[in-house]
């Protein structure tokens, strides 16, 4: 059976298919009234990335830097505070009251117990990062793991002596980079692996000392994807005083010339079968999916990077060994048929709309439990109790639906409203992939949070920072400079100076939430657009690239094939089907 619905929120038609209908029966969970694009926007709003406050411990007193708003009501207590075992939060239960709808009852149970500060775990001197674990000597370094000595990144891992990345793993001394896999001196490029030396590339494999390239594979030496003598090629790099912030900047024009005149593959992943989507490795039935690593029969989910995941529908964040599991976000670690979770972990099992659980089963509606079984709303209850007690709430939950401002209705089956986050909508990734104005944040009743970034007298302005490193010293390390697109204040901290100036890269002149949105601007979309090959016969369908060898599809004839591709038809990019770009890939 396949059935056509309109979403409750966009009003948009969305598709559920027979495969769709055979996992809900699965998960016993009823089809969605939203499209997957809305529950994706939903699951965002409850993830601040890499915002922080500074607030005040509601345990201690002390202050603390925290992911979560001071204006929220929650109470937010230090890492080792929440850990410890001199609270408990049971103490918090309460009985169901079928007079209300559950997701009312729910915010306040939420809104009551103590939450941790940053998410973290085995930190060491990285007190000004979060959503991570094991970092050491890093600064504000955001959903990483088993780092050290990095910053002004997301999504880093396993990496050292790195600066300005993002989606990096297994990376040294890389920077303002994309997407890189067991990369050495590899700067300012997108989707490379096992690179050493290279500059302004993309889409380059196992490359060392090559420069401003596209869809180079086992190349050394190599300018604009032009072949030269170690002598050649050593002597022209100097001709690019890349050390200078001018001759980088001519650089940087001409290596994003030769990047969108070159043909670039529909989707990009590696060792698939039967999968759509961007940013895809070793998958098996995966659709609609974004950020996915080692998962298997899996539809609408996002940034599951951590491997093994089975039978995952609409999950965003995290992963590891994930079973039946449903409209979740921020999961992980061996859970298993749980729906409408955030934020619970390391084996969990049979969790219904709960938040920030660990080493649980058989809980709905409960917050912060750890090692606890048979709990609603943080209520202890025997088994035989818990089995008769939660079927009569998914009926009340039908019958007494949460209604949000839009006249949107939440019955058993649907995740957490946006306007019910406790997180300004503005600090989370859904303003990331579903950018809205403050006015119409507002407007649909979401929240709106400022973030406090002081009032100070600038000590120089980007455009002031000397062109050579010959100029340049280091007292403007700590100085307040004008950034110059956002016009806020930045710093340049002591080890970005030494790991910038040993590598002769110009120092930046944007703020760190600038270059982040630079390095985000070569990142595919999620969503998906049907398209037909670019590829023309003996050139691109533009005119623009001329192939160098001739395809399957005969000569002359243009490629028919169709695909489902993440790049926008509006994008200047030549997006060519897998098997002409592997034609076409040196």
């Amino acid at each position: 059976m396949r059935e056509t619905r309109t979403c409750q929120n966009c009003k948009t038609e969305f598709v559920i298919e027979p495969e769709d209908f055979v996992f809900y029966e699965k998960a016993v969970v009823p089809p969605p009234t939203f499209c997957w694009k809305c529950r994706f926007q939903r699951r965002l709003a409850w993830r601040n990335e890499r915002t922080l406050f500074k607030g005040k411990s509601a345990k201690s007193g002390k202050d603390l830097v925290t992911t979560i708003p001071p204006g929220s009501g929650v109470p937010v207590y230090e890492q080792s505070e929440w850990w410890a075992d001199d609270w408990d939060p049971m103490d918090y239960g309460r009985d169901y009251d079928f007079s209300r709808n559950f997701f009312e009852q729910f915010g306040e149970l939420q809104r009551s117990v103590p939450y941790m500060s940053r998410n973290v775990i085995q930190m060491e001197n990285s007190d000004y990062s979060a959503n991570s674990g094991n970092l050491k000597n890093c600064y504000l370094l955001f959903n990483a793991t088993m780092d050290e000595n990095c910053a002004y990144g997301t999504g880093v891992s396993n990496s050292r002596d790195c600066f300005d990345n993002c989606n990096i793993d297994k990376c040294e001394r890389c920077y303002g980079s994309f997407w890189l896999t067991n990369c050495y001196r590899t700067n300012f490029s997108v989707q490379c692996t096992d690179c050493v030396d290279t500059w302004l590339s993309k889409d380059c494999r196992g490359c060392s000392n090559c420069f401003g390239c596209a869809n180079l594979s086992k190349k050394q030496y190599c300018i604009f994807n032009e072949q030269y003598t170690r002598e050649e090629y050593d002597k022209k790099m100097k001709e690019f005083r890349l050390d200078t912030w001018s001759g980088f900047l001519a650089a940087r024009k001409k290596a994003h010339e030769t990047w969108v005149s070159s043909p670039t593959k529909y989707l990009q992943g590696v060792r698939n079968v039967n999968v759509s989507g961007s940013y895809i490795t070793d998958c098996n039935n995966v659709h609609f999916c974004y950020l996915m690593r080692q998962s298997k029969d899996c539809k609408y989910c996002q940034y599951l990077q951590d491997p093994h995941n089975e039978e995952v529908y609409d999950m965003t964040i995290w992963g590891g060994n994930m079973e039946l599991v449903y409209d979740s976000t921020l999961g992980g670690y061996g859970m298993a048929r749980c729906k409408f979770c955030i934020n619970c972990f390391k084996s969990i099992q049979d969790l219904e709309y709960s938040v920030f659980c660990t080493n649980s089963h058989h809980l709905f509606g409960c917050v912060g439990l750890r090692n606890k079984e048979y709990c609603i709303l943080n209520k202890q209850y025997t088994k035989e109790e818990y089995e008769e007690l939660i079927p009569k709430i998914k009926a009340h939950m039908d019958e007494m639906p949460y209604t949000d401002k839009k006249g949107s209705k939440y019955k058993y089956g649907e995740f957490f409203p946006i306007e019910t986050s406790f997180y300004g909508y503005n600090n989370t990734l859904a303003n990331e992939f579903f950018p809205l104005s403050k006015e119409k944040i507002e407007e649909e009743g979401y929240g709106w949070v400022d973030t406090d970034k002081g009032e100070y007298e600038p000590d120089m302005d980007a455009s002031d920072i000397p062109d050579s490193w010959d100029e340049t010293t280091d007292s403007i390390v700590g100085k307040l400079i004008t950034c110059s697109q956002c016009k806020r204040a930045y710093r340049i901290i002591q080890s970005e100076f030494d790991f910038l100036k040993s590598e002769n890269i110009p120092l930046p002149r944007t703020c760190v939430d600038c270059r982040h949105k630079t390095r985000l601007s070569f990142r595919m979309s999620p969503f998906l657009h049907h398209r037909t090959c670019s590829c023309g016969g003996e050139n691109s369908s533009n005119g623009v690239y001329k192939n160098l060898a001739l395809h399957s599809h005969h000569g002359k004839n243009p490629c028919p094939n169709e695909f489902e591709t993440s790049y926008d038809p509006d994008r200047p990019e030549i997006v060519y089907c897998e098997e002409c770009y592997n034609q076409e890939a040196a």
